[in-house]
């Protein structure tokens, strides 16, 4: 593996280019990370990993077993399987990963109120009864009664598509957007799942009118910490923000428990790779990265991830 002499951020980290490819590269080249130049004098862990994941127990193509599969012929080390407000297909995947060889973190992504897309993952809970499985059922409660929503504003915008179908492509427990995006394109409303949220899903008179509850982004982080678990802020540019707010609420978050950034995502930037990085160093938090893998149907431009990243955090 060749060091590309790259440091993103600060001295602490160190960008490697590695032949077996990411999303926003060339065919051929991906971009994988390791933590500080000095590691192996430290006897840092460093793994292959995917740290951010969606399988059928939320809004995923795959189940929990086949996600697992995807991942260790992937070559992956480390899988974090992190569906949307639910710790329903943990088991499973745990359960495959033991079989094929592959550690499997019990992991979630749970949303929070403050901005639309303020999200926090959770890495190593615990699936026992606790504030983290009470708070997935009333989360759960809430995705629940949105559907009728849902449907009843597509009907009012000409959409002739039944919630029974949308139930019925999901399969599980959480019925999510993406599963209406897919009938919408079945039907042939729209020509892609980006196109449904465009034109439907993700539109300001949606999120006024079809808006669910959520909880403050302290009390995700303080219910994944109170559960086991260890906390990172997922996609920081989704969020929307301006750079000085985004560290208002890392800072924030820090302050309540919070362990890391998402800094390693698909869609990130260099630029912004290397501010969060700089955050992450700042307030003594670690970097995580993940693919947001759903499954080609869902997200047909992002594939599981393989990152280099220090595992040691995580792993005790």
């Amino acid at each position: 593996m060749a060091d590309a002499g790259f440091i993103a951020g600060s001295a602490d980290w160190k960008i490697i280019l590695k032949d077996a490819c990411a999303p926003r590269l060339a065919k051929g080249r991906k971009l994988c990370y390791g933590r500080s130049a000095n590691n192996a004098e430290k006897g840092k862990c460093i793994m292959i990993v995917d740290l951010h994941t969606h399988s059928t127990a939320s809004d995923g193509q795959y189940t929990p077993s086949e996600l697992v599969r995807l991942a260790k012929d992937r070559g992956l080390e480390v899988l974090a399987l992190t569906d949307h407000d639910t710790v329903g297909g943990l088991e499973e995947a745990v359960q495959a990963g033991d079989a094929l060889g592959l550690r499997v973190l019990r992991g979630i992504e749970l949303s929070a109120r403050e901005y639309r897309s303020l999200h926090v993952l959770g890495y190593g809970v615990s699936t026992a009864p606790s504030a983290l499985t009470r708070l997935c059922a009333e989360m759960k409660d809430g995705r629940d009664q949105r559907k009728y929503r849902i449907i009843d504003f597509l009907h009012e915008k000409g959409v002739d598509i039944s919630l029974a179908e949308v139930e019925e492509l999901a399969g599980g427990d959480v019925i999510g957007r993406p599963h209406f995006a897919q009938v919408l394109v079945r039907h042939g409303y729209v020509s892609s799942n980006r196109e449904a949220f465009d034109r439907y899903l993700d539109t300001r008179d949606f999120h006024r009118r079809v808006e669910r509850p959520k909880p403050l982004a302290q009390v995700c982080v303080e219910t994944i910490r109170a559960a086991g678990g260890k906390a990172s802020l997922a996609h920081p540019y989704q969020i929307g923000v301006d750079t000085g707010t985004l560290e208002d609420i890392v800072r924030n978050l820090a302050g309540c428990g919070l362990d890391a950034i998402e800094c390693f995502y698909p869609k990130h930037t260099p630029e912004q790779q290397s501010f969060y990085l700089r955050l992450a160093e700042k307030y003594g938090l670690h970097a995580t990265g993940g693919s947001d893998f759903h499954g080609e149907r869902v997200k047909p431009d992002v594939r599981l991830a393989a990152w280099e990243l220090e595992t040691d955090w995580l792993l005790e």
